[in-house]
């Protein structure tokens, strides 16, 4: 059995998806692409597709992840385009390796994400994150399903600073931008955790709904404080074996 992790993106009106909207069309471009999937046993079995925290709805990401369990060896890169031809566009397929290290979940401890916040003067965005970031503790509130939680913000928060302006954005229209970079902890603080405590420490309300993408996951680097890619040690294990022949030809 062959297993290949994916990367995948969810872009433009596509963030609005849920998690369960993208299973359904990753399934049906399985069937399209005619993958050699593995199924479940039992009386219902379903295909051997293995999901690792997806971003929350409403959220683009640059970086989603997805392991699948394969009956026959294929080409990951061929597999990849497949898979992309047949899911609508915004729901990339953008790489692919070969499964050659355990614990692919494990490998994803943190995120970078950016915040747009249309409306908003960068001066009063800088001024809230200096408030957060000086701060030991920040508490939020969120609504489940068993009632409202409270929480603390800060402590999951590795780094949150502000960003210049995009280059191609109107210049008499206020907007900052924040770089959020996020450990996953329990409960698990999300982006707009991190808004909320922007407005518990500074008042600092965005006249519209921000802006929200994930630009990376994976393990938290703490010497250089960035996020590591997580399909990297599968690359470096499947280039070993080449390197490995290569030195045993090699002249004396």
């Amino acid at each position: 059995m062959q297993r290949i992790r994916l990367r995948y993106t969810k872009r433009g009106r596509l963030r609005f998806t849920s998690h369960r909207d993208f299973q359904r069309a990753f399934e049906r471009a399985l069937r399209r692409a005619e993958v050699p999937m593995a199924y479940s046993a039992g009386f219902t079995p379903h295909p051997k597709v293995s999901y690792a925290n997806a971003a929350p709805t409403g959220t683009g990401s640059e970086a989603e992840y997805l392991e699948i369990a394969l009956t026959q060896a294929r080409d990951p890169e061929k597999l990849r385009i497949l898979l992309d031809e047949s899911m609508p566009t915004g729901l990339d397929i953008i790489d692919a390796v070969e499964a050659r290290t355990s614990g692919l979940a494990d490998r994803l401890t943190a995120s970078v994400w950016e915040l747009r916040l249309d409306g908003v003067d960068p001066a009063d965005a800088e001024r809230a994150v200096a408030a957060f970031t000086a701060a030991e503790s920040v508490e939020v509130q969120r609504k489940t399903k068993n009632g409202i939680r409270t929480f603390d913000a800060r402590s999951a928060v590795v780094q949150l600073e502000t960003h210049g302006p995009q280059a191609d954005r109107p210049t008499d229209q206020p907007c900052a931008i924040l770089r959020l970079v996020v450990r996953h902890v329990t409960p698990a603080v999300r982006p707009d955790d991190a808004l909320s405590g922007l407005r518990a420490v500074a008042d600092l309300a965005p006249p519209v709904p921000a802006a929200v993408t994930r630009l990376a996951q994976g393990l938290f680097d703490e010497e250089t404080g960035t996020v590591t890619d997580p399909l990297a040690p599968d690359r470096e294990a499947a280039e070993a074996p080449t390197t490995a022949a290569a030195a045993a030809k090699a002249p004396a």
